[in-house]
């Protein structure tokens, strides 16, 4: 396993290299990583990547368990599945809580992540991407909508609890200026809630099961800005590896998984992920991404 945080006793070689060329012993084991990673990439037939709160996070939307996040203002427990089907109250608050979050969402703009995500689909080397991330930013980026499986739903829609219609978020946002109830479905009069997967809820069958495929599909299995500790989603790098890709970790802190991973990166998501991404355009032959 390349762990950068194992290896700063890498050796005098190193350090004379970092010397020569005005660089850390640390940047030349990323700059290592980084290149074993493309040329992984390179060779590789069905890469898989699977994205976490950690690329939001770098284009401003906060994670909801770290500090400024959501759950340091609202209770958790207070957004169930099962409360806000049983509660008028408990409805009311939950779409308080979520407006208050799609208004940072509605100016999220994809960051360098997601970019160098995007252009690993440009040039050929993306199976799909797998998110937990509600926020639509892959598609924004220019992935298409068929590359990009949503496992926790997205927050640009609404859909109803009833008939299943979906709507667009805007829409039920303007109504519900001109309400003081909870928003309800125009045809069936069923409930509606952003089409995003809450606690208690059901996990998407279809998203789920074809995640699952396409993870045991994989030749590699790319983890970026996961903690992977949100089941089931965190036991697809695990399926992958199981049925025998190669798994790289790429997260600023340290996940269950890491003594699995073929290799692991600690940093910025966007940084990271731009250098291996250009890397990988160097080995194809291909002009650096514009």
């Amino acid at each position: 396993m390349e762990v950068w945080d194992k290896m700063q006793t890498a050796g005098s070689m190193l350090v004379a290299m970092a010397i020569r060329g005005s660089r850390t012993p640390m940047e030349v084991v990323m700059e290592d990583l980084y290149h074993r990673v493309a040329r992984w990439i390179s060779s590789s037939q069905r890469v898989v990547v699977f994205t976490g709160a950690g690329v939001s996070t770098e284009s401003g939307i906060p994670d909801f368990r770290s500090p400024g996040g959501l759950w340091e203002r609202y209770n958790p427990d207070d957004f169930t599945f099962q409360r806000f089907q049983e509660s008028e109250e408990a409805r009311l608050r939950y779409w308080a809580m979520s407006t208050e979050m799609y208004r940072v969402l509605k100016t999220a703009r994809p960051n360098a992540a997601h970019l160098a995500i995007a252009d690993l689909y440009r040039i050929g080397r993306l199976d799909c991407v797998i998110t937990q991330n509600i926020d639509g930013l892959h598609q924004a980026s220019g992935l298409p909508r068929d590359r990009v499986i949503e496992l926790h739903g997205t927050a640009l829609e609404v859909g109803c609890l009833g008939c299943g219609k979906r709507y667009d978020r805007d829409e039920i946002q303007e109504r519900l200026l001109r309400s003081s109830q909870a928003p309800r479905c125009e045809d069936c009069h069923g409930l509606l809630k952003p089409a995003t997967i809450s606690f208690g809820q059901q996990m998407p069958q279809r998203e789920t099961a074809e995640a699952f495929r396409r993870a045991e599909q994989s030749d590699l299995f790319l983890v970026v800005g996961s903690s992977l500790v949100v089941q089931p989603a965190a036991s697809l790098p695990l399926a992958a590896k199981k049925a025998g890709a190669l798994l790289v970790i790429l997260n600023r802190d340290s996940t269950p998984y890491d003594s699995l991973a073929d290799a692991l990166v600690r940093g910025s998501a966007g940084e990271a992920l731009g250098k291996i991404v250009g890397e990988v355009r160097t080995r194809m032959g291909l002009a650096p991404s514009t």
